[in-house]
């Protein structure tokens, strides 16, 4: 986790022809939609994604669905699609097997990996470096920041926006001020030692935060931890909420605040132990464990700052249960990349 800022600032100082040739090529060949293959970490990647490219760029994201190519023998029309396979190791057979159906058919196909000699990158053709580095635990941290800063530079650069490059240049240190809330999380965390589930809300750009969060909680800590949108909890599970049930709440600057504010407070009123995650001081008030985001920054980048809280929450919360958070059970202790 600590490796992060570093992890950024070499994918964000890049050589950035990569994401040039892709942007030359989405314009060349009028692409119309975007869709995305990945699992675990990186299908909360590509979750950012869909309102990334919705919102800035007019792509309509849809997530590929694996299966289709390796049980069912075919695949949907792709041809006139940017297909972008996210795996930081780039062997995953299923993610691969959807890269290999959507160039045969012509489609415009990207890898975003950390292994630029992966049978993935092999598969696509182009290929984004991740630069995250070696990543030894079992619960991935930095290769997930890593994949949101890459789609966030792809955005900015098929945008021609030197104004979001710009924005994007300064996530290293906001990250850096962030992982500083370490003692802070570790102190608090204390009081969901005996949790045994929780909800994760998020809303908007942090919809991915949400499920990112609280995969975090379940393979490290094995809480069993639900995420939704803020809007979606209103609808039938709402109903969860009783006197300390634990939600944690996702609520950076931004368009998604308000909303998220009247959904909080109604959990509150129904007696939920409200752990929220903000750098509004009206939001903050409503939480009874308050992690106050040391630097705001725009919505549509704040997921990478926003997500490290979760992941120190998470790591801290599972060592005070005598858990190993970096070797869970059931999961590869191996060195991965990713």
């Amino acid at each position: 986790m600590f490796e992060q800022p570093e992890a950024l600032y070499r994918l964000i100082t890049a050589d950035r022809s990569p994401f040039r040739a892709v942007v030359e090529a989405i314009r060349k060949r009028n692409i119309s939609f975007v869709q995305i293959a990945a699992r675990g970490t990186s299908d909360n990647a590509a979750r950012y994604a869909g309102y990334l490219f919705g919102v800035h760029n007019r792509l309509p994201v849809c997530t590929a669905m694996p299966s289709m190519h390796t049980l069912y023998d075919t695949s949907p029309r792709l041809d006139s699609g940017l297909v972008i396979g996210i795996s930081p190791l780039g062997e995953s057979e299923d993610i691969i097997a959807v890269i290999r159906a959507a160039r045969s058919q012509g489609a415009l196909t990207l890898a975003l990996t950390n292994r630029p000699d992966s049978a993935l990158a092999q598969a696509a053709e182009h290929v984004i470096e991740l630069h995250a580095g070696d990543e030894h635990s079992a619960a991935a941290s930095k290769t997930y920041t890593s994949e949101l800063t890459a789609l966030a530079l792809l955005s900015a650069e098929l945008a021609e926006s030197e104004a979001r490059r710009a924005e994007v240049a300064r996530l290293p240190e906001a990250v850096a001020e962030t992982l500083n809330l370490a003692e802070e999380i570790e102190r608090k965390v204390e009081r969901y030692r005996y949790a045994e589930r929780c909800a994760v809300l998020g809303r908007g750009f942090n919809y991915s935060t949400a499920f990112e969060i609280a995969l975090k909680l379940k393979e490290s800590t094995y809480i069993v931890a639900e995420a939704y949108s803020s809007a979606e909890f209103l609808h039938g599970p709402m109903a969860l909420v009783e006197l300390g049930f634990p939600i944690i709440a996702i609520a950076p600057s931004g368009r998604a605040g308000e909303s998220m504010a009247e959904v909080m407070r109604a959990a509150e009123l129904r007696g939920a132990e409200m752990c929220v995650i903000s750098d509004r001081e009206d939001l903050l008030e409503i939480g009874r464990t308050r992690i106050r985001l040391p630097v705001p920054v725009p919505e549509w980048i704040s997921p990478v700052v926003a997500v490290v809280p979760g992941q120190l929450f998470a790591y801290y919360l599972a060592r005070s249960r005598d858990l190993d958070p970096d070797r869970p059970r059931g999961l590869s202790r191996s060195a991965r990349i990713g």
